[in-house]
């Protein structure tokens, strides 16, 4: 009897709901960051709230650290099948929905604020663009503002010019803003960074704070310039064919948790890049102010320039006109409110 007994129970575990649903749907997603980083804690987190409120039907396979390789080989294995899901920043963006590019546009933002209305505003038109490129957002995951890194003291855009510096491969918004400052970067794929600082190939990178610690830049070079170059844009994509194969209560959870848990990354991620500033200088990194408000003008005319360089290309001039005078607008309301 007891055996009986035992088999019972053993068959009553096994056919129970949650045992049947388990790993049902498994998400294999990919990402550069680093274990331990802010978004792969985020990350993991997420995959936790979706395997609890799914009953282990729903869950990620997370690949992180560049194990799957940088942006274009994920992007390249999720068209293959053999992942389904990543998380990007622009670079990744643009063979996907170029247009959104335009978040990562050289000295188009002055703060966070600017940022977040920009998104608010046009965030449907970004999320149509990316489903027609294939993808479904399932959460804008801000990088952050992004400075310059040098073993060379910068201030102006004529500085710029003695450095030797990097430029992620195949990023038309990077070259543009080189272009425009006349300056001829180097163009490496992200995994070939470091070893290039160690080497002296290279003397000098654009990055977030948090993202320089994080890939361990920071340690190679000696100064950052405290003008931003760019906020760089980021998002969880998955391909639309694998959300379409899920069952529709598990899209709502993936797609609900997704925004909860990135837009808890975007704050988490915007605060650590502001500590990540004392990190640095207590790591013997410099931090360059620029000499005087005629030299940040002069950043933002080459952002002016890169922005009209772009359009067309990259993105509409109509979408480029709209994000400009929705800041303008901003701008003169936000100075009107202040006298």
């Amino acid at each position: 009897m007891k055996l009986y007994a035992l088999l019972f129970v053993i068959i009553i575990i096994l056919c129970s709901p949650s045992s049947l649903h388990s790993q049902q749907y498994i998400i294999k997603f990919a990402t550069v960051a680093p274990d331990g980083s802010t978004w792969m804690n985020v990350m993991k987190e997420y995959d936790q709230a979706i395997r609890k409120e799914s009953g282990g039907r729903l869950g990620f396979k997370i690949y992180g650290g560049m194990v799957q390789g940088d942006e274009k080989d994920v992007l390249r294995k999720i068209k293959l099948g053999q992942l389904h899901s990543a998380g990007i920043t622009g670079v990744g963006m643009t063979n996907i929905a170029s247009k959104v590019r335009i978040l990562d546009s050289p000295f188009l933002f002055r703060n966070y604020d600017e940022v977040d209305l920009i998104y608010k505003t046009f965030g449907d038109e970004f999320n149509k663009a990316i489903e027609d490129g294939g993808f479904v957002n399932l959460g804008w995951a801000e990088v952050g503002f992004v400075y310059v890194f040098t073993n060379t003291q910068v201030k102006s855009p004529d500085d710029l010019k003695k450095v030797k510096m990097w430029m992620w491969e195949g990023d038309p918004i990077a070259e543009a803003a080189f272009t425009a400052m006349n300056i001829k970067p180097i163009p490496l794929t992200i995994n070939d960074v470091l070893t290039s600082l160690q080497t002296g190939l290279i003397d000098g990178v654009y990055s977030p704070p948090l993202a320089s610690i994080a890939l361990q830049w920071f340690s190679r070079v000696k100064y950052m310039l405290k003008t931003s170059l760019a906020n760089s844009m980021g998002a969880v994509i998955i391909s639309k064919k694998k959300y379409d194969d899920l069952p529709s209560d598990l899209q709502e959870i993936l797609k609900r948790n997704g925004n909860k848990y990135m837009e808890k990354l975007t704050t988490l991620s915007r605060r650590d890049n502001e500590k990540s500033i004392e990190t640095l200088k207590k790591n013997g990194v410099t931090i360059v102010e620029p000499p005087s408000d005629k030299v940040n003008a002069s950043y933002e005319e080459i952002g002016k320039k890169a922005r009209r360089f772009l359009a067309g290309k990259l993105f509409p001039e109509d979408l480029l006109n709209r994000v400009e005078k929705t800041l303008d607008d901003y701008r003169a309301n936000h100075r009107a409110g202040s006298k």
